[in-house]
C-alpha cells in the first residue's frame, strides 16, 4: 500500500511539473511571437527613418532604387555608427546572427542568456536591417526568442535542463512567428538550437511554436512569407538536374561561410576601435548599394522577383557574389543580423540562374527557372546551417507549395552532404569553433580547452641530474611523492625523463648501484608541453603515452623546464573551474540585467 501511494504521488508530481512546463512554454511562445512582431515594426520604423520608406503602393526595393546616390550611401554608415557602440558597450553577444550564442547557451551554460540581450538584440538588429545592412531578421528573432525563454527560466529558477528547453521554445516561437511556419519552428529548435530530438522537449517546444504562430496570425494575418506560382516536378528525368543544383547549392553555402569569416578576420586586423568598424562596414555596403540596391536589408523583394522570374540570368549570377560580399561585410564588421535571409537570397539567385540554363537546354522536361529558385533557397539554407530537415519544412511552409517537395527534399539533402563533407562546421558552429568552443564535444572538453597549462602546473619541479648514481636515485625516489622525474644536465636543461618503471629491474642487480647513472637508464625523448597550451591538449598527450606527468618547458627554449603538469593537476584545475562557473552562473542570475 505504501508503495502504491508513493507511486501515485510521484506520478502526480511529474504531472504537475509537466503542466508547469506547458504553462511556461505558452508564456515563452507569446513573448517570442510578440518579440517577432515588435522587431518587424521596429525594422519598418528605421527603414522609414533612414530611407523614407513605407510609401503606399511601392516595395522597399522600388523606393530605394528611386533614391539619389547619397541617400543610398549614408544610411548604412549611420546605422553602423549606432550599432557598433551599442553592441560593444552593452551586449557583445548581440553581434552577428545570434544563433551561435543561443546554441552555446544551451550546450554549455544551461540555457543562461543575459537579460539585456533581449532588448539590445531587438534594437541593434532593427537598426542594422532598417539602415540597409545586408542581413536577415530570422537569426535575431531566434536570439530574441531564446533570450525570452531564458528570462522566464531565470525568473522561475528552474533547473538547467528545463532552462535549455525554454530557450528552444523561444527559438521555435520566433521562427514560427517570422515565417508563419510552426512545424519548421519546432524542427529548427530541435535540429539546430537543442541539437537532439529528446521526446521530453517536444511538447513544450510545439506549444511555444503554436503560440508564436497564433500571435503572428492575429496581428499579421495568415499568409505565407512568399506568394509564388505552384511549381511542380515536370518529369522524373528532371531529378538529376535538381541533384546538380544541390551540388551547386552546397558549394555556394561553403563559399558563403568561408568568405564570411575571412571578412571578419580582415576587420579584426584593422587598427581602429572595435565599435567604429560597423560604420566602416556600412560605408562599404552603402557603396555597393549605390550601384546594386538589391542587396539592402533582408532582400525578400529581390527573392520574390527571382521566384516570379522577373530578373535576367546574368543579374542573378552577379547577385550571388555581391550578396555574399555585402552580408560578409555587414556581419564581419560588427553589424547585428541573421544569415537566414541571405542564405535564402543566395539560393534563389543561384537556383534561378541554374534554372535559366537548364530550361533553355531542356524546355520539354524541366520546370521554369522560378522552380529552381524555390528549390535553391532550401538547398543553400541546408548547406549553410547543416540543417536539411528544417530547411525542407521552412520552404514548404513559407510557400505552401507541396508539389515541389520531392525535388526540394532531394536538393536539400545533396546540398547538406556536399557542404558538410567540405566543411565539418556549419555557419553557426564555425563561429563557436573559432572561439575554441566545440559544442559537439560537450561541456567538459570545452572547459578543458579554456584552461591553460601555465595556470594548472606545479612550478616546484623535482629534477634529478643525469650523473646521479642509481643508489642516490633510489633514495630520492623513496623520499619523494612522485614516481617520475625530469632529468637535467649540468646546465639545468632537460635531457631526459626517468620513472620507477625504468629502473626497478636494475635495482635488484647486485653491484650496479654505484656504477649505473641516471643518464644510462633514462628516456632521452621527452614528451613536453608549453604553458600556453590548453589542458585538453595536455590530457591528450598524457593519454597517448599513458604517462602520469608532463614537463612544462619555456616557449623559446624547449629544454628549459618551467614547471610540471600531472593528471592530478589537470583534474584539480577542471574541478575548480567547474565550481567557479557554477558560482558565476548563480551570480549571473542575480546580477544580469
Amino acid at each position: 500500500m505504501q508503495k502504491l501511494f508513493k507511486k501515485i504521488s510521484l506520478s502526480h508530481l511529474n504531472a504537475n511539473e509537466h503542466a508547469v512546463m506547458i504553462f511556461m512554454a505558452i508564456i515563452v511562445g507569446i513573448l517570442g511571437g510578440y518579440g517577432a512582431i515588435v522587431f518587424r515594426l521596429l525594422i519598418l520604423f528605421f527603414q522609414s527613418a533612414f530611407f523614407g520608406a513605407g510609401v503606399t503602393g511601392t516595395t522597399f526595393l522600388d523606393h530605394v532604387m528611386a533614391l539619389p546616390w547619397y541617400a543610398k550611401l549614408i544610411p548604412p554608415v549611420i546605422g553602423g555608427l549606432l550599432v557598433g557602440p551599442i553592441v560593444y558597450f552593452f551586449a557583445r553577444e548581440a553581434r552577428g546572427p545570434g544563433v551561435s550564442e543561443s546554441m552555446e547557451a544551451v550546450a554549455l551554460r544551461g540555457g543562461m542568456i543575459r537579460k539585456r540581450v533581449f532588448f539590445v538584440k531587438i534594437l541593434t538588429s532593427a537598426i542594422s536591417i532598417g539602415s540597409g545592412g545586408s542581413v536577415g531578421r530570422e537569426g535575431p528573432i531566434v536570439q530574441i526568442g531564446s533570450a525570452a525563454g531564458s528570462l522566464i527560466g531565470q525568473i522561475t529558477r528552474i533547473s538547467a535542463d528545463r532552462m535549455r528547453t525554454l530557450v528552444g521554445c523561444g527559438a521555435a516561437a520566433g521562427i514560427a512567428a517570422t515565417f508563419n511556419a510552426p512545424i519548421a519552428g519546432v524542427m529548427f529548435a530541435m535540429e539546430i538550437i537543442i541539437g537532439n530530438y529528446g521526446i521530453s522537449m517536444f511538447s513544450p517546444i510545439i506549444i511555444s511554436s503554436v503560440m508564436g504562430t497564433v500571435i503572428s496570425r492575429i496581428h499579421l494575418g495568415d499568409y505565407p512569407a512568399f506568394f509564388v506560382p505552384h511549381y511542380t516536378l515536370v518529369s522524373p528525368a528532371e531529378l538529376p538536374f535538381y541533384m546538380i543544383l544541390g551540388i551547386v547549392a552546397g558549394l555556394v553555402g561553403v563559399l558563403f561561410t568561408t568568405l564570411l569569416y575571412k571578412t571578419e578576420d580582415l576587420f579584426n586586423m584593422m587598427k581602429i576601435p572595435a565599435y567604429t568598424k560597423a560604420a566602416v562596414g556600412g560605408l562599404m555596403v552603402g557603396t555597393i548599394g549605390i550601384f546594386i540596391p538589391y542587396i539592402y536589408g533582408v532582400g525578400y523583394d529581390t527573392i520574390t522577383l527571382a521566384l516570379w522570374e522577373d530578373l535576367p540570368w546574368y543579374l542573378l549570377i552577379i547577385l550571388v557574389f555581391v550578396k555574399i560580399i555585402a552580408t560578409s561585410v555587414t556581419v564581419g564588421s560588427g553589424g547585428s543580423g541573421g544569415i537566414f535571409a541571405p542564405s535564402l537570397f543566395l539560393g534563389a539567385m543561384a537556383g534561378g540562374a541554374f534554372g535559366h540554363g537548364i530550361h533553355h537546354l531542356f524546355p520539354a522536361i524541366t520546370a521554369t527557372p522560378g522552380a529552381y529558385s524555390l528549390v535553391g533557397m532550401g538547398a543553400v539554407l541546408a548547406a549553410t546551417t547543416h540543417g536539411p530537415i528544417h530547411a525542407i519544412l521552412i520552404i514548404f511552409e513559407m510557400t505552401g507549395n507541396y508539389k515541389i517537395i520531392v525535388p526540394l527534399m532531394f536538393a536539400c539533402i545533396i546540398g547538406y552532404v556536399i557542404a558538410s563533407q567540405i566543411n565539418r562546421e556549419s555557419i553557426f558552429t564555425q563561429k563557436l569553433v573559432r572561439r575554441g568552443v566545440d559544442i559537439k564535444a560537450g561541456r567538459e572538453v570545452n572547459i578543458m580547452k579554456s584552461l591553460l597549462v601555465k595556470d594548472a602546473m606545479t612550478k616546484d619541479v623535482e629534477t634529478v641530474p643525469e650523473d646521479m648514481h642509481l643508489n642516490k636515485l633510489l633514495e630520492h625516489t623513496f623520499s619523494s611523492k612522485r614516481s617520475s622525474f625530469p632529468v637535467v644536465d649540468r646546465q639545468g636543461l632537460l635531457c631526459g625523463i626517468i620513472t620507477f618503471q625504468d629502473f626497478k629491474e636494475v635495482v635488484y642487480e647486485e653491484g650496479l648501484g654505484d656504477l649505473v647513472v641516471v643518464k644510462d637508464i633514462s628516456i632521452p625523448n621527452v614528451i613536453t608541453i608549453t604553458g600556453n597550451k590548453s589542458l585538453d591538449e595536455a590530457l591528450k598527450k598524457i593519454g597517448l603515452k599513458n604517462i602520469e606527468q608532463l614537463p612544462v618547458v619555456d616557449e623559446n627554449n624547449p629544454r628549459k623546464i618551467v614547471g610540471i603538469l600531472s593528471r592530478r593537476d589537470i583534474f584539480s584545475a577542471y574541478n575548480k573551474a567547474l565550481i567557479n562557473r557554477s558560482l558565476a552562473r548563480g551570480m549571473g542570475e542575480k546580477d544580469s540585467k
